[in-house]
């Protein structure tokens, strides 16, 4: 009875107190109200094994939840099993005597007994020790969860699809096991100029870019690969080894780089831009690997050239004047302009001009010619007669616009200026219309005869 009634007096102190607990060792304070597994490593409590069913909630693993039910009862069935009654547990002789008696006696203490054993070996059945990692964070502790997903439960720990859990929420629990929990975080990466928004487990930068396949050698990063990705993410700018290649002055220059824009790639080059001088691409691009840019030397300049700007003719109609004669009144004078075009050239080779503007430096004066408008008079008299054409052919080979070598005399009829205004003519005789011409060569005739022909005015009388 000495064992049972230590088992019971064991049960009686589990019932109203906490089992007994290992001391924790020292360690850093926690925050109250951190999450478990967010806390420092630590060593976790460790319940002794043997506590009473029954214990004050809050002292067993597991207590008040679906799997803490089950486990309830479980131990009830075991409990009623130890209290029926074995078949022919009476003598055969049926006696009540004082055999009877003890047996009532017996009976009560055997299924105490019996109760406290049953319940206490089932207790000691369910109780599992697992290895809990939470994000890195290792722990041991006693459970009665059947399942990993009933450990999590129990241990307040939610998951989703972003994180991790070896083995899976539906493996089922065995003394022993180890449990591995690490949450996902959400990492917004700008991987060489573009954006994407990744989940990673990793608990730093550098271990995230190897989940990622960043080749992290010779890369700009814009936090520290040993920086800690928390729960709520991370903003990493990875900036990877690239090569580009410049080409200037005849020269090509390869550069690996990590930098941001092609200007600053340039940079690293020690090629120099000066004056107007450009890049194939714009400088604040994102250079890409492989990528071949062009330094454009460029040199800007003007030239003037200055173009004839030509006059206007206006025609006057004249009705002093017979009809086909024209007079110039006025002779016209072209203008000049000036004109500014841009030179540009570009690595020797030069552009075709652009015309910048223009300036007149002279207005043109326009050319005025008087245009006769009268009817010329059919004839003459004392000279209708006369054989006109054979004179003109004597004269000038009949052409009404000839002129002698010594520029003095002109048309059908050579008249010289003075001779021709006199006869009412205006301009110079070969400017006229034949016909005037004829007309007035017949007027001089009546005046002064065949005289002013000397030589071939003998042709008249045909």
């Amino acid at each position: 009875m000495s064992t049972s009634q230590g088992s019971h007096r064991a049960g009686r102190r589990s019932a109203g107190t906490a089992p007994d607990v290992l001391p924790t060792p020292p360690g850093p304070s926690v925050p109250p109200g951190l999450p478990l597994h967010e806390q420092p490593t630590q060593a976790a409590p460790l319940v002794v094994p043997g506590g009473v069913p029954g214990a004050a909630p809050g002292t067993v693993p597991g207590q008040g939840t679906r799997a803490g039910a089950r486990r309830a009862a479980r131990r009830r069935r075991a409990a009623k099993g130890s209290t029926e009654r074995p078949a022919g547990a009476v003598g055969s002789s049926g006696s009540t005597g004082s055999v009877g008696e003890g047996l009532r006696r017996l009976v009560p203490q055997a299924l105490v007994v019996a109760f406290l054993a049953g319940g206490t070996t089932a207790f000691v059945a369910d109780d599992k020790t697992v290895r809990l990692s939470v994000d890195g964070v290792p722990r041991t502790l006693h459970t009665f969860a059947d399942d990993v997903g009933e450990l999590l439960a129990d241990e307040g720990l939610a998951v989703d699809g972003h994180d991790i859990v070896a083995p899976a929420p539906g493996h089922a629990l065995t003394d022993g096991d180890e449990v591995v929990v690490r949450y996902g975080r959400p990492v917004s990466l700008t991987l060489d100029g573009r954006r994407h928004r990744v989940w990673t487990t990793a608990r730093n930068v550098e271990e995230a870019l190897r989940q990622f396949g960043v080749r992290a050698e010779g890369a700009y990063l814009s936090v520290s690969r040993s920086a800690a990705i928390s729960r709520h993410g991370l903003a990493l700018d990875v900036r990877t080894e690239r090569a580009v290649t410049f080409l200037a002055d005849g020269r090509e220059r390869t550069v690996r780089t990590n930098a941001a824009t092609v200007g600053e790639a340039l940079a690293e080059t020690g090629i120099t831009l000066a004056g107007q001088d450009a890049l194939s691409v714009d400088p604040g691009s994102f250079p890409r690997d492989g990528q071949t840019v062009a330094v454009l030397r460029i040199t800007d300049s003007r030239r003037v050239r200055e173009e004839t700007v030509p006059y206007a003719v206006e025609r006057v109609r004249d009705p002093e004047l017979f009809a086909g004669t024209e007079v110039v009144e006025r002779q016209g004078v072209h203008g000049l302009r000036r004109i500014t075009y841009a030179l540009r050239t570009v690595n020797g080779v030069q552009g075709r001009p652009r015309r910048l503007g223009e300036e007149i430096v002279r207005e043109p004066v326009s050319r005025t010619v008087r245009v006769g408008t009268r009817r010329p008079p059919a004839s003459v008299t004392g000279a209708d007669g006369l054989d006109w054409a054979a004179l003109a052919a004597c004269e000038s080979g009949g052409r009404p616009d000839a002129v002698d070598p010594s520029g003095t005399y002109g048309g059908l009829y050579q008249f010289d200026p003075a001779t021709w205004r006199s006869l009412g003519g205006t301009g110079t005789a070969q400017d006229a219309p034949a016909a005037e011409q004829t007309f007035r060569a017949k007027k001089l005739y009546v005046q002064r005869g065949a005289s002013p022909w000397p030589h071939c005015g003998r042709r008249l009388g045909g």
